[in-house]
Parts: C-alpha cells; structure tokens; sequence
C-alpha cells in the first residue's frame, strides 16, 4: 500500500480541500486525518460506518501521594518544567506542565511520588464495509501529538491489512511540528499545497527542507496561483532549485468554497479549479506509478 501525504507550510492553503478531493478522485479505500490538533477531513469526506473510539496514552506524568510526602522539598527546585507547587505545605505536580522526565521521583526518599498514565488524545477508526477512515483528536492542553499521529497511521494500517489497498491517502497538519515529521514516516510521496504569499514561501522552504531532510519525494502545487502571480513565480524557482515537480496551479474558484459548504469535493467540479485538481491527480498516479485500476 502505497502512502500519499498531503501537508502545507501553513494553515489555510487549502491542504484539507485538495486532500478531499484526491481521495474522491482515485476512490481510496484508506485515508486519514492526522491533523489531529484540529482534524476536519470528515466534514468532506466521511465514512457513514460508526466510529471506534479508543483512548490514546501518551508518555505518563508524575503524581504525588500527599499521605507519604514529607514536604522534604527535594523536588521543587529540580524540576525544570516548574511543574511542582506548594501550597499550605502540601505539593503538587500540575499534570500539565509536567513532561514526566521521572526525576522528581528519583530524588524523593518517601517514594511519594510515582507515574501515572495520561489521556492524550482520543482515537477513532470507521468503517463503511469499503472505506476505512482514520482520525483522532487530541486531548486539551496535551502535548505528544507526534506519537498520536504515528497512532492514527499504525490503526489504519492494521485495519487493512488483510486486504491493503493499492493507496492510502494522509492529510496532514500545517507546519514542520512533531505531527509532521510523524506523518511523513513511511510516505511514498508528499504533496506540498503552496499559497502565494511571503508567509506561504517562507514556510514552504521550512517544510521542503524537513522532507527532503528525511529522503521524502516530494512534488508540489499552488493554490489560488492567479491571486499572486509574482509569488506564483517565486514558489516555481523554489521548487526547481530544490529539483520538485511543481504538478498544479489551481486558479482561484468561487465555486470551491461553494463546493466544500455544501460538504462536495472538487473531483468531479467542472469549473477551472476543479480541471486543474484532475492534473494534479494524473501527476501523482505517474509519480507513483499506480495501474489504471488504481487511478
């Protein structure tokens, strides 16, 4: 099973949209939301099957028994995440500030602190009979939210192993984060979703940089291209610096926002961003080399 990933260098470029859109145009049978600080795929493309919810644990984090503390304050002033407290001679560790290093357990000799197990995140797999679709959100305040992403990819993945189609599509989250770098473990191809702007081709070139670093083949398009032409230019000698296929201008559409509000992808779209998303899909089947079937 072959990985594609869509990802862009910030929020707002359209990433979720194109991502949509290729999963309709190539009839995938598994995909994924890893952008689990926000994950909002499902509101185009959903799975009708009921969702299996899990929990996700992430790293545990330390906790004090307040019968066995001696306030020996060993503790508060090595904890360089300022997670421990006192108040009225009882401590306290703030489970969201704490990282869970283990050393304000090393150092108490009232073994009165101990680790915990902590809810990160929530995960959650559908089904159609057809369709698998992977997601999860995480928790309020939670950090970690790499190890949940590799979750929500391992969780597909088992869910197709007996019959694994020929390609998996991922939408990822915007940015160069942890959630990023876990998602592109494994990819057979990224697709970077540009937008036309200073911040748009400052962030790409972060995002570029972090693929290539991990040896991802990358291909590129631009999204609302026409809105600025000279920063069109400008991520087209990016990309051919860095020797990446730009594989798609799509123009701006009135007819896309239109499209996603009335829950359509722009597969089928007969309008010009709809003709161009069709090119960028072609591009990718070549670029993996998929069969007609699966295209």
């Amino acid at each position: 099973m072959k990985q594609l990933l869509v990802l862009s260098g910030k929020g707002g470029t359209g990433k979720t949209t194109v991502a949509a859109s290729l999963i309709e145009l190539f009839d995938v049978q598994a995909f994924a939301d890893c952008d689990v600080d926000a994950p909002n795929l499902h509101l185009v493309v959903g799975v009708d099957g009921p969702h299996q919810l899990r929990p996700h644990h992430g790293l545990p984090k330390s906790q004090i028994d307040p019968d066995l503390c001696r306030s020996c304050d060993h503790c508060l002033p090595e904890c360089r995440f300022e997670a421990i407290s006192v108040v009225a001679d009882v401590y306290t560790i703030d489970p969201f500030a704490c990282e869970g290093c283990g050393l304000c357990q090393e150092l108490c000799p009232a073994d009165a602190i101990s680790s915990v197990p902590t809810q990160t995140g929530t995960l959650a797999l559908a089904t159609d009979g057809k369709r698998v679709f992977s997601t999860a959100v995480l928790a309020m305040g939670q950090g970690n939210s790499g190890q949940l992403v590799w979750s929500v990819k391992k969780r597909l993945a088992e869910a197709v192993a007996e019959h694994p189609p020929s390609l998996a599509i991922i939408d990822g989250s915007p940015g160069i984060g942890c959630p990023v770098m876990s998602s592109l473990s494994g990819t057979d191809l990224l697709l970077v979703v540009a937008e036309p702007s200073v911040a748009g081709l400052s962030d790409l070139k972060r995002l570029l940089d972090v693929a290539i670093g991990m040896e991802v083949p990358v291909a590129a398009c631009v999204n609302k291209a026409d809105v600025n032409p000279e920063k069109t230019e400008a991520v087209q000698a990016l990309c051919d610096s860095w020797d990446i296929p730009l594989i798609g201008r799509i123009p701006f559409d009135p007819a896309v926002p239109a499209a996603i509000n009335a829950g359509r992808t722009l597969a089928k779209d007969p309008g010009p961003a709809g003709v161009v998303i069709r090119e960028v899909g072609a591009a990718i089947a070549r670029l993996l080399e998929l069969s007609p079937a699966a295209r």
